[in-house]
């Protein structure tokens, strides 16, 4: 450990000067000023749609904002590149997935050697030749974006549909492929949602949802192959701005299934996949805070639910005839703290995913009653399970990683309980688990509650208080960072870094009630139990103060801006990945895209005085000290919707203007959205950019890897 400044030299390049147009905001008589407004474009929807139609002045302040983070990071260039190098040989490039059956076909996908993009592939089950369905690398053309959604095939497996786009604005244009001939139908679907197409029943046809001109998704229409596209029938279009749509069919392939749903409340409508004209009929009305969704088995509807106060919720049965709330009967009852996340119902089986104490699990039943669960044994792991395509089906795909151990994909006998290894995630330069310790520790927060936080080190990584960290967490929206397998992180652990994950209050990690106790004027309890995450690292004999560098994206760019604003002496460096940081005027817009139903995650700013408080307490925006704060790199997208643009751009601004240190920086991506590039190199070349300028901030610009023994 040294006390020497890495970015010494930076403090002597002269940031940009980013002009000031005061505006004076005034809600339930308080006022605040705004300096940096003028950079959100007034045409801000055409941006989105064209990033070549931004204003020149703004334009011109996202150029100087890239030539400075160059410049104050131009020394890390071959640092980047060899992190890159690291990150891209533990993949095994001509990669694929297992396949899975349906009916006379088996499905999967692949990467080529080099490729960016996936390739969808199928073959005969019983055996023959291979045939490509899409290939994401040919048909990228000289898109400077390009990202690949919705790929699906028809249920008489003799078409594809998929769905493009070539911006980065997540408006998606459906097309669909006869397989055989390799010929696209002439009718496009455009302004789609990346879910691409929900076939019904003979294939002649499918629902997809429409997005609004402010990108939201509340329209759902059916298309007729063939039929002109500005014909579609409109089946569903949903008139409440917080309720978005979307799609899906049951695992039976009866029903088809269009959501509504805000961020705490659902409503449900079906139509039969052999009777796609049909009107589609409401499962129950929505009732404010009452979540559900159901899924298909017999003459019944099992419904996973809130309902009745079930906080961790619960499966109720239906009848479909008449499956009104007055009908539903509670089949698997509800328990506090275990959390039923998802589930698939078989023919024979039923499956679901529980989650308790920050574990998940898979529990298999019997309709009968009879139960067992899968069982797993590290400290921290995750799981994930595909129902795939047939609904008889005996056999369970699921995937089981942990930090220090790559994916296994196994296939379950749900008869014998017997599990089949099918495949290993491979690591090409090499991967020994044993060279790592996967560790948990629970983090006290000010009111007691016990935070779970993972940590992945190497085992000769000291525990003596001088090893550097990266704190990672995201915190909202009842979302659960899974404790996965990536090799992206392992070039930091192997230069001495441990990497932690914090199960923050407004995640779901322990129970839905822990969501709950970190949202609206809860909301504060995210951002302390991060800051608790840090101070139980350095109490456990991790690390020590200022040898942290914390890292969220989008909502965990909250996350990690409201945290330093808090504590700002305590962290070596931040990493705001498109960082949802201007919160309480983009809570306070009601025509921005996805506002609406943001108002029950953060509460609504515009109605209630309290709740403009709640949010204006945390703002990182508007709660920046005049203190040093350390080392803040921020990135943004141009084409983002989700978090837009102007959001890092005026925090940088206010944090040069009122915080002192830093350096605090810039990087926006002119061509992309909210995750950046959809090439999976490209990609890499992003996350290098972040992990550089983390081990800058922690003074291990020039670490090499740890040597193993042989």
């Amino acid at each position: 450990m040294n006390d020497r400044d890495p970015f010494a030299a930076a403090r002597d390049i002269t940031a940009p000067e980013v002009e000031k147009r005061p505006v004076e905001i005034t809600q339930h008589g308080l006022t605040r000023t705004d300096n940096y407004a003028w950079l959100r474009d007034e045409n801000w929807q055409e941006v989105l749609r064209d990033p070549s139609k931004l204003d020149d002045d703004i334009r011109a302040v996202l150029d100087a904002e890239n030539a400075y983070y160059n410049e104050v990071t131009g020394d890390l260039d071959q640092l980047r590149k060899t992190l890159f190098e690291e990150m891209r040989a533990r993949i095994k490039e001509d990669d694929s997935s297992v396949p899975m059956p349906d009916g006379g076909w088996k499905y999967w996908t692949k990467y080529r050697e080099s490729g960016q993009y996936p390739v969808f592939m199928r073959a005969p089950r019983a055996g023959g030749d291979e045939q490509v369905l899409f290939d994401g690398d040919a048909e990228k053309g000289d898109s400077k974006f390009f990202s690949i959604r919705g790929v699906s095939h028809s249920p008489d497996h003799k078409l594809v549909s998929y769905a493009l786009d070539r911006l980065g604005s997540e408006y998606y244009t459906i097309s669909i492929r006869n397989i055989e001939t390799g010929e696209d139908y002439t009718d496009r679907i455009e302004s789609a949602d990346g879910s691409g197409a929900t076939w019904n029943a003979d294939s002649s046809g499918f629902f997809y949802v429409e997005r609004d001109d402010n990108q939201r998704p509340v329209r759902v229409r059916y298309h007729l192959l063939g039929a002109d596209p500005a014909e579609d029938k409109l089946v569903y279009e949903e008139k409440d701005d917080s309720f978005f749509l979307y799609v899906s069919k049951s695992q039976s392939g009866d029903y088809i299934f269009i959501h509504a749903d805000s961020q705490i409340t659902s409503e449900v409508r079906y139509i039969r996949a052999d009777a796609p004209d049909a009107a589609p009929v409401v499962i129950a009305a929505r009732d404010n805070g009452v979540e559900y969704s159901p899924e298909h088995y017999g003459d019944e509807f099992l419904i996973r639910t809130n309902a009745g106060g079930a906080v961790d919720f619960k499966i109720v049965k239906a009848p479909i005839a008449d499956p009104g709330r007055e009908n539903w009967q509670d089949w698997i009852a509800h328990e506090a703290g275990s959390y039923i996340v998802d589930f698939a119902p078989f023919k024979d089986y039923f499956v679901r995913i529980v989650r308790s104490d920050a574990l998940p699990r898979i529990v298999v039943s019997t309709y009968d009653g009879e139960q067992h669960e899968v069982a797993f044994d590290e400290a921290a792991y995750a799981i994930g399970v595909n129902p795939g395509y047939e609904f008889d089906a005996k056999v369970l795909r699921f995937s089981y990683e942990s930090p220090s151990t790559p994916e296994q994909t196994y296939d379950y006998d749900m008869q014998t309980r017997t599990r089949t290894l099918l495949k290993t995630q491979e690591v090409p330069s090499g991967h020994d688990p044993s060279l790592y310790v996967v560790e948990r520790l629970n983090a006290p927060a000010p009111d007691g509650a016990q935070i779970p936080v993972m940590v992945l080190r190497l085992k000769s990584t000291p525990k003596d208080g001088s090893a550097p960290v990266l704190l990672y967490g995201y915190g909202s929206y009842g979302v659960t960072i899974p404790d996965s397998f990536s090799t992206n992180i392992l070039p930091l652990v192997d230069r001495g870094v441990i990497y932690a994950l914090a199960h923050m209050r407004g995640g779901a990690a322990k129970g839905r009630q822990w969501y709950l106790d970190g949202k609206l004027d809860k909301k504060m309890n995210t951002f302390t139990d991060f800051a608790a995450a840090a101070d139980a690292l350095i109490a456990d004999g991790y690390t020590s103060p200022k040898r942290i560098v914390i890292y969220g994206g989008s909502a965990g760019g909250l996350l990690v801006g409201a945290t330093v604003n808090l504590r700002p002496e305590l962290f070596a460096g931040v990493i705001g990945a498109v960082p949802f940081v201007d919160v309480i005027n983009t809570i306070s817009d009601g025509e921005l895209p996805l506002t609406p139903p943001e108002w029950e995650e953060w509460g609504n700013p515009i109605t209630s005085k309290e709740q403009y408080q709640w949010i204006a307490a945390y703002s990182p925006y508007d709660n920046i000290q005049e203190a040093d704060y350390p080392p803040i790199m921020a990135t943004a997208g141009l084409a983002d919707y989700r978090v837009t643009y102007w959001e890092p751009a005026k925090w940088v601004a206010r944090l040069r203007d009122e915080a002192r240190g830093g350096p605090f920086v810039l990087r926006t991506n002119m061509g992309a959205g909210h995750g950046g590039s959809a090439a999976r190199f490209e990609r890499l070349e992003e996350r290098a950019h972040l992990y550089a300028f983390a081990l800058k901030a922690l003074g291990m610009e020039e670490a090499a890897p740890v040597e193993h023994e042989k």
